[in-house]
C-alpha cells in the first residue's frame, strides 16, 4: 500500500513537472531561441539561420541566414543576412543537427550560386512546359487545369 502510494505521487508528481514544459502555441518556440533553425516558407524556399526573435503570430527574426536551393543532387546558398518572416508564410521550422545534415554526407554537391540558379532555371522551364502538356491534356477532355496554382505551395 506503501509502495502504491507513492508511485501515485510520484506519477502525479511527473504530470506536474511535463505540465510546466510545455508552453502552448507561439510560446513553445521562444525553446528555440539562439538555435540553427530550418524553415521552409509557403512560396516553397528553404531558409537556414539563428533565431533571434519570435513574437505572438510566429514572426521570425533570422540572424546569418541563408537561402539554399535545391535541384537535383545539387545546391547552392544565397547569403540573406537578417530576415524577417512573416509568420503565416512558416509551412515548417526546426532545429538543424549539424552531425546529420552535413550536405556532403547527404550526397548532396555544392555547387557555385549562377549553377544553381541556371539549374533552377532550367527545373522551372521544364516544370512549366509539363503545365503545359497536362493543361492541354485536361482541356481536349473538357476539364479545367489551372496551371501554376503551386505557386502558393502550402
Amino acid at each position: 500500500s506503501s509502495d502504491l502510494t507513492k508511485l501515485i505521487l510520484l506519477d502525479s508528481l511527473l504530470q506536474e513537472i511535463m505540465s510546466l514544459s510545455y508552453l502552448p502555441g507561439t510560446a513553445s518556440l521562444l525553446e528555440e531561441l539562439d538555435k540553427k533553425l530550418m524553415v521552409l516558407l509557403r512560396d516553397g524556399r528553404t531558409l537556414i539561420g539563428y533565431l533571434r526573435s519570435i513574437d505572438q503570430f510566429a514572426n521570425l527574426v533570422l540572424h546569418k541566414t541563408i537561402e539554399r536551393i535545391h535541384v537535383g543532387q545539387s545546391y547552392g546558398d544565397i547569403p540573406r543576412g537578417v530576415f524577417v518572416v512573416r509568420g503565416e508564410n512558416v509551412v515548417l521550422l526546426g532545429e538543424i543537427d549539424q552531425e546529420k545534415t552535413e550536405p556532403g554526407a547527404l550526397g548532396l554537391v555544392e555547387v557555385s550560386l549562377e549553377e544553381i540558379l541556371e539549374k533552377q532555371a532550367v527545373q522551372q522551364q521544364e516544370k512549366e512546359e509539363t503545365d503545359r502538356i497536362r493543361a492541354k491534356a485536361f482541356k481536349e477532355r473538357g476539364l479545367s487545369y489551372t496551371a501554376g496554382a503551386e505557386e502558393d505551395m502550402y
